[in-house]
């Protein structure tokens, strides 16, 4: 798996596939706690775009999969992920390419898309009207005590708040970086993202029961002439989703 040296040092790991048909790339950014291989290989997203000839990207964010984890809070939040994905994209020479990210990936990608000129088509997966009215993901659904305990727990039965044993089931079970993801977690972007200053096609994809991303539509309004599509499942599990990656496919295409 190739990696680059971010400008702070930080290690970041990706991969490629080649594609059949000519065009831009596709770029992958995953969620919080996952990486390339769980985001967007495991679930199949990868094989459906390369069996529609699309070459595709995954990128490991900082913290997360085989790229570098500093525990140091200040070598995260996801304008330096965007300042990540911009530089492989740099080092790749691509003029051009389709970025997908999603939940914090989503929130990588719309800040992304505020700031480079080479992005074709855009999609926003995992999030919701959080994004308009906290500027991230929605830290109402687990609020930062209840993450913390999640992350800092020696004994995962321990912990009392529904969604943050979920978080802990899902980092044990991907194996991460507790002390790194505590870290992220910490500056996760919280900030005003002006979306209404996205100008290329954009696609929000929303799970019907993911809380994480509860009323897309109001996301969907904010970036001018986005469309919205709605599929089956929950945050976890709408990537799996048999209409996932048609819907991806048909708008990317």
């Amino acid at each position: 798996m190739p990696s680059f040296q971010a400008g702070d040092g930080v290690e970041i790991h990706y991969q490629t596939w080649e594609g059949s048909a000519s065009g831009p790339p596709v770029l992958l950014h995953h969620g919080f706690i996952a990486d390339g291989l769980t985001n967007w290989v495991q679930p199949g997203v990868v094989a459906a775009l390369t069996a529609a000839g699309r070459p595709v990207v995954t990128i490991d964010a900082r913290g997360h999969g085989r790229s570098g984890k500093p525990h140091d809070p200040s070598f995260y939040g996801e304008v330096r992920m965007s300042d990540d994905l911009i530089q492989l994209m740099d080092l790749l020479g691509e003029p051009s390419y389709d970025l997908v990210g999603y939940s914090m990936g989503a929130i990588v990608s719309l800040i992304t898309a505020t700031r480079e000129t080479r992005i074709r088509r855009l999609v926003a997966g995992g999030v919701g009207a959080a994004v308009v009215e906290l500027g991230g993901v929605d830290t109402r659904v687990i609020g930062p005590g209840p993450l913390r305990e999640a992350l800092s727990a020696e004994d995962p039965s321990a912990i009392t708040d529904p969604a943050a044993a979920g978080f802990r089931a899902f980092i044990d079970a991907v194996g991460g970086d507790r002390a790194a993801l505590a870290a992220q977690a910490l500056r996760m972007h919280a900030d005003p993202i002006p979306l209404d200053t996205i100008a290329v096609p954009t696609l929000v994809i929303a799970g019907r029961d993911d809380v994480l991303a509860a009323r897309p539509e109001v996301l969907a309004k904010a970036v001018p002439g986005a469309e919205l599509t709605v599929v089956d499942g929950d945050h976890l599990g709408a990537v799996r989703e048999p209409a996932f990656a048609p819907a991806l496919l048909s708008f990317l295409s």
